[in-house]
């Protein structure tokens, strides 16, 4: 199989996962040896008939994660690849129970970011959350995919912090973050069935609170919006655990 056929079987990736994925693989393989300097970003928009954003953004994901270093005017540069020193770095979002921890980690964390972007947040940085908002209501009503436009919205609250650490740390667990049909039986690339039913509704809360700079009720929306993936999940891994079960016989 070449590389591009697997790229084209990756239907349920999104394209920022896509992109850094098949980067973090050839560094981590060791074609980009460190100090040796990555295909530019013209070159990987051509490759993958994407944005600039949707680069930058894959960019910023392998960044965080200590892979690359980015020089200015020169380009993006390998760094010595140490797997054991990077967190997360056997997060395996096919797996529920892997799921499971990741959205356990992030009720902690993004429930205490939405209740800062509510104290902190700038009039410009309320014009991006309500942008991102309205970018998952667009995709809900074309039916169309909404798992970038839903991270989006996540790291616009969490730029509001005011703390670059929260940016830095949605983008480090990319890959995992929004919740993937395919651990419930659907086609790659779907939702869980339900994940969308109540999206923008509980979306439209969050943001609400934050404009309002309420941080209590920000905090509280955010807590409800996250447990119930928590608990889907939860059901789901109890599910396949009695399915994997030996049965008795009569």
């Amino acid at each position: 199989m070449t590389n591009e056929t697997a790229r084209t079987e990756r239907r349920g990736e999104s394209l920022v996962s896509r992109i850094s994925t098949d980067l973090r693989r050839d560094i981590e393989a060791g074609k980009f040896a460190p100090g040796s300097r990555l295909p530019s970003e013209n070159e990987l928009t051509r490759e993958y008939s994407v944005s600039r954003a949707v680069v930058r953004e894959a960019i910023a994901i392998l960044r965080a994660g200590g892979l690359v270093e980015a020089r200015k005017g020169a380009g993006v540069f390998a760094l010595e690849v140490n797997t054991k020193a990077q967190p997360f770095h056997n997060l395996d979002p096919d797996r529920v129970s892997s799921v499971i921890e990741l959205l356990e980690i992030r009720t902690v964390f993004e429930v205490e970011s939405a209740a800062l972007a509510a104290s902190r947040r700038s009039a410009t940085q309320i014009e991006a959350i309500l942008e991102a908002h309205n970018h998952v209501r667009e995709c809900l009503l074309q039916g169309a995919p909404t798992r970038d436009a839903d991270f989006a919205l996540h790291l616009a609250i969490a730029d509001a912090t005011q703390n670059r650490r929260f940016v830095e740390f949605l983008q480090l667990i990319r890959t995992g973050i929004i919740p993937r049909g395919e651990l419930q039986g659907a086609a790659p690339g779907a939702r869980p069935k339900d994940y969308n039913l109540n999206l923008q509704e509980e979306h439209g809360r969050i943001v609400d609170a934050i404009i309002e700079g309420d941080a209590e009720s920000a905090r509280e929306h955010m807590r409800t919006h996250l447990r119930g993936s928590l608990e889907r999940y939860k059901a789901l891994l109890r599910t396949k655990r009695s399915d994997e079960t030996p049965q008795m016989a009569d």
